[in-house]
């Protein structure tokens, strides 16, 4: 990480609960420098195609040079999501992704950052001491151009536990 930085919340993200997460607040956090290095580990370790693995190789190809693999990216993500966007005590883990997008390739040189918009976060019916959170996840270039984009559903704990009152 070179140039780190957060914008959006006024709790720090030990302190975060389910009711610092508004609806429509948009946060941005991160600055990742991609290396040719990195990309290519990554891509012999867990993507072995010849794009993310050889940079000769990879120039005869549609991309015409090399590129992260896209579950690089993601997986960079999710390391700026943990450190600067999921309350660190009150995170409860996630049912999953939806709508997952690579949409431009990410670069030797690239420099990518996080931004996320809260969609909804309602706390639980039947669980009311949580709630859902659904938030786009975009992956940034130094263009400002979205790279990678998803929809996320996190579970977090609520400050305080009241129990909803029923509808009558």
């Amino acid at each position: 990480m070179d140039g780190e930085w957060v914008a959006g919340f006024k709790t720090p993200v030990e302190d975060r609960r389910l009711e610092d997460y508004v609806p429509g607040s948009v946060h941005e956090f991160g600055m990742i420098s991609m290396t040719a290095e990195e990309i290519v580990a990554f891509g012999e370790k867990f993507d072995p195609q010849l794009f993310h693995t050889d940079p000769e190789g990879a120039r005869s190809t549609i991309y015409g040079g090399l590129i992260a693999s896209g579950w690089h990216t993601a997986s960079l993500m999710m390391r700026e999501v943990v450190r600067y966007y999921l309350p660190r005590a009150a995170s409860l883990g996630s049912p999953g992704v939806d709508e997952l997008r690579w949409l431009l390739p990410v670069r030797p040189g690239d420099r990518l950052s996080v931004r996320m918009t809260v969609l909804e976060a309602n706390r639980s019916r039947s669980k009311p001491d949580r709630g859902i959170v659904v938030s786009l996840f975009e992956v940034l270039n130094q263009d400002r151009k979205v790279v990678m984009s998803a929809k996320g559903v996190n579970f977090i704990l609520c400050r305080t536990s009241q129990a909803i009152e029923p509808v009558l």
